[in-house]
């Protein structure tokens, strides 16, 4: 009621991407507006979670009791659903600028509404659609400060949005309205997350709206992913910085880096089972490394996933910035000693340029423990805790020594280890962030993507912050001229979105010891069981262009794209190509001109198989490095066997003519072996079946035999 009396009937919505969004403010408004068609409502958002639907009487049998167990209390999105559902009524427009990936290739109206842009222009682009509220999900604190609010999961574009909203409201053109529902499942994270309650036009806190928070389950890691993470997580450079994305090769990755710093013998014996010829060694010398973290890395991602925090909790990530680019690049040349400070500091200062400082460098330098609290800065001058008032000038050696001897600190404090721009992840990964101490959350710093994505609003700062950074995203499939589809199709549909991926391709190229390294799998398998080529000779649709190209990684090896020539680039990626289609490949390049008659694919490239990357990794001395889960499970321990024999199932029923299958059927036995019986009868598959579930029964026991072994 109260945002129709503030803003009107004509309703335009502002959601947070992902976790963030306040789901029983927007149902009820959703249901207003299915009750009263003069209510004209358009939601504006990106990523709108929903629980999995099983697609067959199997997998509901396999999934129902997971879907109970891991998202309980989880308020559905009926907008989501009835979109899903094709039942959006005709007053209500759902405007999205990221699909949850493949969720809405086979629905055109959310086609139809799809918004392509790169997720720094999202608030930009959300405000020209005629923006007038913005609704978000908080946490909150109360003490005696009064009420605190945090934007907790997502500050990355609301505060920028809210800005132009404002600015809109005060210039008269638009009525608008700001909401914040508390949800105290949120974890409270400070710095840019935390804002005024004054920011909002409205504050909800009531204890029904503590609903739980929507997970992200984790995904089992295969061998090939696996090869990819060893592969990316050599190319991560000491004391550098990094980011990488949600799902099975991003844990691959941290799982990789985690076994990289405690583990470092069984690392390298990884490393040297999927590059057993050490192919890469010269290009992972120069860029990155196989030894342990003696200054370990600092994250600087749009997406802060449970990796991230599992490299946190494994001291991997423990790099600190400092939001001072002096001080900053001081650091990074060894200047300074973060733990110790002396004269060096002001004295670097001054050779960068630094001299008189302002009130705000002074702000930020004391916060960051440059100079002790009781020291007091007054209209251009350094006042010392002995009252003694200095011009802020420290290209003045006189100013200098009395900052020395009076004012400087002991030790830096406030440093960063990560600075994301949202998170979502698994439930234990939300419990682990509200359980965190006060001082490893400060070490968290939620923000804007238009800080975290791009270098733009503080270049020089960035810079120095981002060291050899290694930007490490995925993508779909790679041409053979080293560009990359990461989110649509060739015939327009969209996948995902291209998120920040843009951005942090472009990022790398900028900064000058930076790198993006994109990871493809090699292949993927076709819904009627054949298998495709990943790396292709051309396509319809791009997400990276070519002339971005850098590095590029699939689980036979390592592409250095960078400053190549066309033929040497197609070259290197069929080298790293399965070796079914290597040949076809090449006869394509050859007749397009792209490479040489005479050019033939080397001896040691031949050999990219899936089976002789299972005979090289699945060895048992490397099968506790490389576990399937390894950052833990929502799965039980039968339930992750069943995963795997079902997911065989599907490939195996794909792959095998209809004949076969039903020859099978008529010919197995009716019998169920007691050892599979506890299996059989969690898939329901004990008593009369249709088809499908005597096809299981029939192929099933192979399966899981096969499982145990």
């Amino acid at each position: 009621d109260a945002l129709i009396a503030s803003v009107g009937k004509d309703l335009r919505v502002a959601l947070p991407l992902g976790l963030g969004k306040p789901t029983e403010l927007i149902n009820a408004l959703y249901a207003r507006a299915r009750s009263d068609s003069a209510i004209s409502l358009t939601l504006l958002t990106a990523l709108s979670l929903e629980k999995p639907v099983p697609s067959s009487s199997l997998e509901a049998a396999f999934m129902q009791p997971v879907l109970e167990r891991v998202f309980e209390g989880v308020v559905e999105l009926e907008y989501a659903r009835d979109i899903s559902a094709g039942t959006l009524p005709n007053n209500v427009r759902v405007l999205e600028f990221f699909f949850r990936p493949g969720s809405r290739l086979r629905h055109a109206s959310a086609q139809r509404n799809y918004i392509s842009t790169n997720y720094t222009f999202a608030a930009r682009d959300v405000f020209a659609q005629g923006c007038n509220v913005l609704m978000q999900s908080v946490a909150c604190c109360e003490g005696p400060q009064g009420i605190r609010l945090s934007l907790s999961c997502n500050p990355d574009t609301g505060p920028e949005l809210v800005l132009m909203l404002r600015e809109a409201q005060a210039r008269g053109e638009r009525k608008v309205a700001v909401v914040g529902v508390v949800n105290q499942n949120l974890p409270f994270m400070t710095h840019d997350a935390e804002v005024a309650p004054a920011w909002f036009d409205y504050v909800v806190k009531h204890p029904r709206y503590n609903s739980a928070l929507f997970p992200a389950p984790r995904l089992p890691v295969d061998l090939a992913d696996y090869a990819i993470g060893l592969y990316a997580s050599a190319l991560v450079r000491d004391g550098g910085t990094l980011q990488i994305g949600i799902g099975s090769l991003g844990d691959a990755i941290a799982q990789a880096l985690l076994l990289r710093e405690h583990d470092n013998d069984a690392y390298r014996a990884a490393m040297r089972a999927v590059d057993p010829q050490c192919q890469h060694e010269k290009l992972i010398e120069s860029i990155g490394g196989l030894g342990c973290f003696e200054q370990g890395l600092y994250g600087a991602t749009e997406m802060f996933v449970d990796g991230f925090w599992q490299l946190l909790q494994g001291k991997v990530l423990r790099r600190e910035v400092y939001d001072f680019w002096a001080l900053q690049k001081l650091i990074n040349e060894g200047i300074c000693q973060p733990e110790r400070l002396g004269p060096e500091l002001l004295e670097g200062f001054e050779r960068l340029g630094v001299r008189v400082l302002r009130g705000k460098d002074f702000e930020v330098l004391q916060r960051h423990g440059v100079f002790r609290d009781e020291v007091r800065y007054d209209d251009g001058y350094i006042v010392t805790p002995q009252g003694d008032r200095l011009v802020a000038n420290v290209a003045d050696a006189a100013t200098r020594r009395v900052l020395n001897e009076q004012c400087l600190g002991t030790r830096l404090r406030g440093g960063i280890s990560l600075t994301g721009g949202f998170f979502l992840g698994p439930r234990d990964f939300y419990e682990a962030l509200r359980n965190a101490s006060e001082g490893l959350r400060s070490r968290i710093f939620m923000t804007g993507v238009n800080k975290v994505n791009q270098l733009d609003l503080n270049p020089r700062l960035y810079r120095e912050q981002r060291i050899h950074a290694r930007f490490i995203n995925t993508g779909m499939m790679a041409t053979l001229n080293g560009a990359v589809v990461s989110d649509g199709l060739d015939d327009g549909r969209v996948v995902s979105g291209v998120g920040g991926q843009y951005n942090f391709v472009a990022q790398a190229h900028q900064l000058q010891t930076g790198r993006s390294i994109l990871m493809v799998r090699a292949t993927r398998q076709r819904d009627d069981g054949g298998v495709s080529s990943n790396l292709i000779s051309a396509y319809g649709h791009c997400t990276i262009p070519r002339h971005l190209r850098d590095i590029l990684v699939t689980e036979y090896g390592i592409a250095d794209l960078r400053a190549q020539t066309d033929s040497e680039v197609a070259k290197r990626l069929l080298n790293i190509a399965d070796s079914r289609f290597q040949s076809d490949l090449l006869v394509q390049l050859q007749a397009a001109g792209k490479i040489e008659k005479s050019y033939e694919i080397p001896v040691a490239h031949r050999s990219n198989t899936a089976a002789e990357l299972a005979r090289r990794l699945s060895t048992q001395s490397l099968s506790s490095s490389l576990p399937r889960f390894p950052f833990g499970s929502e799965f039980t321990v039968q339930e992750q066997r069943l995963l795997g024999a079902l997911k065989g199932l599907k490939a195996a029923v794909a792959q095998t003519p209809r004949w076969k299958l039903l020859l099978r059927t008529l010919t197995a036995s009716g019998k169920v072996a007691e050892r599979h019986r506890e299996d059989f009868e969690r898939l329901g598959l004990m008593g009369k079946n249709d088809l499908q579930q005597r096809v299981a029964r029939a192929l099933l026991p192979e399966l899981l035999d096969l499982g145990q072994d």
